[in-house]
């Protein structure tokens, strides 16, 4: 294998994994949210999407995209909404906390990510996927098989309002 081969391998993310999806996530939303929001969205989002949720890595669909040991990939999904405090349906899967590190996109890391993603969901029984975009990530869901449904706002905490781009796929 040359230099410029890469070996990725994508698996379900451990509880030891939480300080480099953390960092992951710490430098690379910045830099990839930057160009579709306005600083003072950033200024008050950035802080509270920008870290590991312990509980969605533990919770068995939340995955890794490894280069060695360099996580440059993260997100899965749940049955659950973000924030609706574990209520979900049965054959409705929700996307969550999905990043590639700025400095890899356009590599496969996201697609390959994804592909994963849908596997464990169908395998799971679930038959549509939803996603609450970025608005800068829409056309990489779309190339995914998203439809956009309609463009929302996520109320992260009161008074920090997030743009957002619903999406829905079959699986």
């Amino acid at each position: 294998m040359n230099a410029m081969e890469q070996v990725l391998s994508v698996r379900a993310a451990m509880p030891s994994d939480l300080t480099g999806i953390d960092a992951l996530l710490a430098r690379s939303y910045p830099v990839l949210l930057k160009s579709a929001y306005a600083p003072s969205v950033l200024v008050t989002a950035l802080p509270l999407i920008s870290k590991a949720q312990p509980r969605l890595i533990a919770s068995g669909t939340y995955f890794v995209v490894a280069d060695g040991d360099d996580i440059v990939g993260a997100g899965g999904w749940t049955r659950a909404l973000p924030g609706d405090g574990g209520r979900g349906t049965r054959e409705i899967g929700n996307i969550r906390h999905v990043v590639t590190d700025h400095r890899r996109t356009r590599e496969g890391i996201g697609r390959a990510l994804m592909e994963h993603i849908f596997a464990s969901a169908r395998a799971n029984g679930i038959r549509r996927m939803v996603c609450y975009s970025t608005l800068m990530a829409e056309p990489f869901y779309a190339a995914c098989g998203f439809e956009t449904i309609e463009r929302m706002t996520i109320n992260l905490r009161p008074g920090i309002d997030f743009p957002a781009i619903h999406m829905e796929r079959t699986l």
